[in-house]
């Protein structure tokens, strides 16, 4: 079973010192990769310009060597040759896998490429990549199963759904994506991270009464989970601790 940590690289501020925020953001991985099987490097969260994963990856794979890594790729700003020039980016470094997303809008205005990551997906399969790293695509927690032929016609390894609210949202996943590797994302349910549980419409205080029942459950039906904590890193760094022990 694989419990993978979602990781957020530092953001590129004018007053902050970059390689400061990128000592201080390896630091955290070096700490939670201790009591986790894996992390998920993201690029760029809600559009603002992050620190690439691919520079925090090297880094990464020189300081841990044996802690699997996959990482997001936006394509929603991005030419075919940035996206080719990124996949063999995460080749070289060793990376295990890559979600293809379409990302937020960038908060720079940066125009919309056009791309559409389950054409990507379709092209990056065709040209034998598919064989040096793990494709991904996302999906909702609740989708409509009929609507997705595309995304599964493009045939990756498997899906990173939406933030899960309940275990029947991966027990239908489950039973409806036979074939692909399932990997579903939980928030940590800690009072830091109120803001993001009320954009995804989220009961903290019923969902932090749960949570330790849905990752157990979680875990042994897909047998791979992604918990994401955009604001506490402590807190699940101290949870997964006593997860461990």
């Amino acid at each position: 079973m694989t419990i993978r940590y979602e990781a957020n690289p530092p953001k590129i501020l004018p007053d902050v010192d970059t390689n400061e925020s990128i000592l201080k953001f390896i630091d955290k991985i070096k700490m939670i990769s201790k009591k986790c099987d894996a992390i998920h490097l993201t690029e760029n969260v809600l559009g603002f310009q992050r620190v690439s994963p691919i520079e925090v990856g090297k880094i990464i794979r020189k300081e841990i060597p044996n802690l699997p890594i996959t990482v997001s790729l936006r394509v929603r700003d991005k030419s075919e040759k940035e996206i080719s020039e990124f996949v063999d980016n995460c080749i070289a470094i060793g990376f295990s896998g890559i979600l293809v997303l379409m990302g937020d809008p960038s908060q720079s205005g940066k125009q919309d490429s056009g791309q559409i990551p389950s054409t990507v997906v379709k092209k990056l399969r065709e040209q034998g990549l598919y064989s040096k790293i793990d494709l991904y695509l996302s999906i909702s927690n609740k989708p409509n199963f009929s609507k997705i032929g595309k995304k599964l016609e493009s045939k990756p390894k498997g899906f990173m759904t939406q933030v899960i609210q309940n275990i029947e949202q991966v027990k239908i996943l489950s039973d409806n994506l036979k074939g692909f590797s399932v990997i579903p994302i939980l928030l940590y349910p800690s009072p830091k991270n109120e803001k993001s549980a009320k954009f995804l419409n989220l009961d903290l205080a019923t969902y932090s009464q749960e949570f330790e029942e849905l990752l157990d459950k979680t875990q042994k039906i897909t047998g791979d989970v992604l918990i994401t904590s955009p604001s506490d890193f402590n807190g699940l760094n101290e949870f997964l601790k006593k997860l461990s022990n």
